[in-house]
C-alpha cells in the first residue's frame, strides 16, 4: 500500500461509524456469545489450537457475526477476504481462489473467505468455491440472520459446522457503550461524553441485542448534545430518545416484560379479541421487538390455538413471517397486523396440539411395535420376498379413495386426535365419524 492508500484508508476509518471503529481487535475484546468463544468452548479450544473450519454464523443483526470471522481469521494467521452473496460474482471467487491458491504456495498462509448473506448464495457461486472448501484450499465461512437449516442448501451445511450467535444482553450491550464512551481516538473518549442513567437505560433496551445499533445512536446522542463551558457533554433521555426517532417504553427484551407482553398478544388471539391483539403487537413493534419474534409467535398461535377449525390461518401467519422477512420493517407491521386480525377472528381449536402431545406420550411410555408388513416400503424388488406390502389395499383404487384398513401397529390404538365440533373441523369430523362408521 503507498502513502496516498494508507492516508485515504485512514481517513476512511475515521469517518467509519462507532460500531466500525469499535470492532475488537482480539478474541478478549469480543463481547457476548460466551457459549462459542469463552474460556474452554469448542470454538475457542479451535482457534487457539490454530485450526478453524468451515462454519456458518447464524444470529441476529448486531451480535458480532462479522466480526468474529475477522477474529478466526486472524487468531489463525489466515488471510481474510470478504464477499457478500448477493453482489459478488464466480469472478471474484475465481480470482480469490487463485490468489489463495498463490498465497498457500508463496507463504503457506491459508485464506479465509467469509460470505455474507450466504442464505443468498446463488448455485453456480457454490460450485465455484465448495470443491476448493473441500480440498482444504479455502476455509469458507458464512453469517446469515436466517436459520441455515432452512434457508441454506443442504450441499453448503453438510460441508460446515453451525455456530449460532444470541441477541447480546443487556450487560453486553451496556458494557459496549460504557467501552466506546471511554475510548479515545477510535471511541468518543475525546468528546468528554457522560450518559444519565435514564439514557443509558433507553439505549440499552432499544438496542435488543443489536451491538451495532447500540453504538450508533450513541454516537448520534453524544454529537447531538452540546457541550457546556468546561466542554463536557452529558447525554439526557431526551438525547437518546432524539437519536433513536423513538419516546422511551417500559418493554425489557431480555426480562419478564419481553414474556409479558408477547403472552397477552398470544392470549388476546386466543381469546378472539382483535383490538387487544392489535394494541399489545403495536406495543411490541413500537418498542423495538424483533419482528421475526412475533411473527413466530403467530406460526405457533396459528396451529396451536386455530389449528384445524381454520386451516387458513396457518398459512396466513406463515405468509406475514414470509413477507416480514422479505420486505423487512416497517412496511412489516402491515402483514404482521394482518394476520393478528385474521387470527384473532377465527374460530378456535388445539385438537392438533393435544392429538400430537398425545401421540408422543404413547411413543414415550410403550414399546415400539414394527411397521406392519402391508405398510412397509416395497421400493426395491426384494422387499416382496420379504412380504411386504402384502395385503396393502391402495386407497385410489376405491370410491372416495378410502377404504377401511390398520394403519396402526398392533398394540397401539387410538384416537389421539378428538376433533371440536365447529368451524373447518366439524366437517372434517362428519367424515371422520362416516368412515369410522360412528
Amino acid at each position: 500500500m503507498d502513502l496516498f492508500s494508507w492516508a485515504a484508508a485512514q481517513q476512511a476509518a475515521q469517518s467509519a461509524p462507532l460500531a466500525a471503529r469499535m470492532r475488537p481487535q482480539t478474541l478478549d475484546e469480543f463481547v457476548g456469545q460466551e457459549h462459542l468463544v469463552g474460556p474452554g468452548r469448542f470454538l475457542r479450544r479451535a482457534l487457539e489450537a490454530g485450526h478453524l473450519p468451515s462454519c456458518i454464523l447464524f444470529g441476529p443483526p448486531g451480535t458480532g457475526k462479522t466480526t468474529l470471522a475477522r477474529l478466526m481469521a486472524s487468531n489463525v494467521n489466515a488471510h481474510f477476504e470478504q464477499l457478500n452473496a448477493v453482489t459478488s460474482g464466480v469472478q471474484d471467487i475465481r480470482r480469490i481462489v487463485d490468489e489463495a491458491r498463490a498465497r498457500l504456495a508463496e507463504r503457506g498462509q491459508k485464506t479465509v473467505v467469509f460470505i455474507d448473506e450466504i442464505h443468498r448464495w446463488r448455485k453456480d457461486q457454490q460450485d465455484a468455491l465448495l470443491p476448493h472448501v473441500e480440498d482444504g484450499l479455502i476455509t469458507l465461512v458464512g453469517a446469515t440472520t436466517q436459520n441455515p437449516l432452512v434457508s441454506v442448501n443442504a450441499p453448503l451445511v453438510s460441508r460446515t459446522r453451525i455456530f449460532e450467535l444470541k441477541p447480546l444482553s443487556d450487560e453486553h450491550i451496556a458494557h459496549l457503550l460504557d467501552r466506546a464512551l471511554r475510548t479515545p481516538g477510535r471511541g468518543l473518549g475525546n468528546y468528554n461524553a457522560t450518559v444519565t442513567p435514564e439514557a443509558m437505560e433507553h439505549l440499552v433496551r432499544m438496542a435488543g441485542g443489536d451491538a451495532r445499533a447500540a453504538l450508533n445512536a450513541l454516537e448520534l446522542a453524544v454529537l447531538l448534545t452540546q457541550p457546556d463551558e468546561q466542554g463536557r457533554r452529558t447525554v439526557t433521555l431526551e438525547t437518546a430518545e432524539e437519536a433513536l426517532l423513538k419516546r422511551a417504553v417500559v418493554y425489557d427484551h431480555d426480562g419478564d416484560e419481553h414474556y409479558h407482553v408477547a403472552s397477552a398478544l398470544i392470549k388476546s388471539i386466543r381469546g378472539s379479541d382483535p383490538d387487544a391483539a392489535l394494541y399489545w403487537l403495536a406495543r411490541m413493534l413500537y418498542a423495538g421487538e424483533d419482528p421475526r419474534f412475533i411473527a413466530r409467535r403467530l406460526v405457533i398461535s396459528a396451529a396451536e390455538d386455530i389449528g384445524l377449525a381454520d386451516p387458513q390461518a396457518l398459512v396466513i401467519a406463515q405468509a406475514a413471517a414470509d413477507a416480514v422477512s422479505f420486505i423487512g420493517m416497517p412496511e412489516g407491521r402491515i402483514p404482521l397486523a394482518e394476520a393478528v386480525v385474521y387470527l384473532a377472528c377465527a374460530p378456535k381449536s388445539n385438537s392438533a396440539y393435544l392429538a400430537i402431545d398425545r401421540a408422543l406420550a404413547v411413543v414415550e411410555r410403550e414399546k415400539t411395535p414394527p411397521v406392519p408388513n402391508h405398510l412397509k416400503d416395497t421400493g426395491y424388488g426384494s422387499d416382496q420376498r420379504l412380504g411386504y406390502g402384502k395385503g396393502y389395499q391402495y386407497p385410489h383404487d376405491f370410491p372416495g379413495a378410502w377404504v377401511e384398513q390398520r394403519y396402526l401397529p398392533e398394540g397401539v390404538d387410538g384416537p389421539f386426535w378428538e376433533p371440536k365440533g365447529y368451524g373447518r373441523e366439524a366437517e372434517l369430523a362428519r367424515l371422520l365419524r362416516e368412515r369410522r362408521g360412528r
